[in-house]
């Protein structure tokens, strides 16, 4: 693995992480006073789906490459719909009345496992298809080159987060609606621009 190899996983890391870092930027909006744990726990889950996924598409291309092709079509519907729904619960969240809410519950809705894991499939599954990109090395180099695009995303997305809260927090109350807002307009930028690709 020279420094080419190096340099060309790290700039597709970048280009891979850009949907992972803004849903960063909109956890952070949506909970300006997250734990240090989570801060850490999203952008460790999207790197590992953002490594996963295109290791998951190499996989694909070797041994099943007729089904993967088929199932390629269907990759911008299943993101967005996912964006749609997770971006649409948080908005209508933050707009339920106070007196909705149970026990006084905070008015930011608090990031759930099972929501970060969606989010992580969401924007990560549009890497599936760079595992054709990755086809011609072997095992070694490609789980090189994911390790490489993981890290990345790591960093951006953790930079994301900080940005996110930081903006939070001076924003509170309408944070939560931005970030749902957020959410919907990058599945929707997926949505469309897979048809120009």
């Amino acid at each position: 693995m020279g420094i080419t190899f190096i340099i060309e996983n790290l700039l597709l890391g970048v280009g891979l992480a850009m949907d992972a870092f803004s849903v960063s930027i909109a956890n952070g909006l949506n909970d300006a006073d997250m734990s240090r744990r989570k801060v850490f726990a999203i952008p460790f889950t999207f790197a590992v789906f953002q490594a996963l996924m295109p290791l998951i598409g190499w996989t694909c291309v070797h041994f099943f490459v007729e089904r993967f092709q088929s199932f390629q079509r269907y990759i911008p519907y299943i993101a967005l719909f996912l964006l749609l729904w997770i971006g649409g619960k948080m908005i209508l969240d933050a707009l339920k009345p106070k007196h909705a809410l149970p026990n006084n519950q905070d008015k930011n809705q608090k990031l759930t496992f099972w929501t970060l894991i969606l989010q992580g499939i969401a924007t990560s599954i549009d890497a599936l298809s760079v595992g054709f990109t990755l086809s011609a090395y072997t095992l070694l180099p490609v789980l090189g080159a994911v390790a490489l695009i993981g890290i990345v995303t790591f960093f951006i997305c953790f930079a994301g987060v900080l940005m996110g809260k930081k903006i939070g927090s001076k924003l509170v109350g309408k944070a939560d609606v931005l970030g749902g807002v957020i959410l919907i307009a990058i599945g929707l930028e997926m949505f469309i621009s897979s048809f120009f690709h």
